[in-house]
């Protein structure tokens, strides 16, 4: 059974920087595409970047984007998600979430398997 377990959330100032990693164990990692999702109370959990297989290609919410950086170790079976310029609006719990394919999407039901999460909390 695949585990997926989330860390590095925490309390950061706005303008601050976290690292998210996504540890997983018992599934072929590097065949199945891979994604970060967030939900803030009282919303939908939305996804904010993607990853493909072998990590050559990604993808971006429009909110994140050059400031969120997703990348994988495909060696080591993790998947990080760096942000940086961190604003109280990105205030959620991040979750990870694998696919049974090798190509990323940006839907909720694309993805079959996910974290617990991890909070993070950035203070204005």
């Amino acid at each position: 059974q695949v585990q997926l377990v989330e860390s590095g959330g925490g309390l950061v100032q706005a303008g601050g920087s976290l690292r998210l990693s996504c540890a997983t164990s018992g599934g072929s990692f590097s065949e199945r595409g891979m994604a970060w999702f967030r939900q803030a109370p009282g919303k939908e959990r939305e996804c904010v970047a993607s990853i493909t297989s072998n990590g050559t290609e990604t993808w971006y919410a429009p909110s994140v984007k050059g400031r969120f950086t997703i990348s994988r170790d495909n060696a080591t079976n993790t998947l990080h998600l760096q942000m940086n310029s961190l604003k109280p609006e990105d205030t959620a719990k991040y979750y990870c979430a694998n696919r049974p394919a090798p190509w990323s999407a940006s839907g909720r039901g694309d993805y079959m398997e996910w974290g617990r999460g991890t909070q993070v909390t950035v203070s204005s």
